[in-house]
């Protein structure tokens, strides 16, 4: 395992502070969840840009155009 140490400011100290408080999770287990979900988040939109183009060709240009589909 490795370490990743980061600078807060104090807006966001003190939120982290209110949510730690109000969870019972701890700094580093809360900090990990968020950088998971954040990386989730990231890929997804990466591979949304990716397919993109398959799906427009395709004529899918919004969710309802999929769901349509597949339903």
């Amino acid at each position: 395992m490795t370490t990743l140490t980061i600078k807060l400011d104090e807006k966001l100290e003190a939120n982290l502070r209110e949510v730690i408080a109000c969870t019972g999770w701890g700094r580093t287990e809360f900090a990990r969840e968020a950088l998971r979900r954040q990386l989730a988040l990231v890929r997804l939109d990466l591979l949304r840009k990716e397919l993109a183009p398959y799906a427009r060709a395709c004529g899918w240009l919004t969710d309802d155009d999929v769901f349509r589909e597949v339903s």
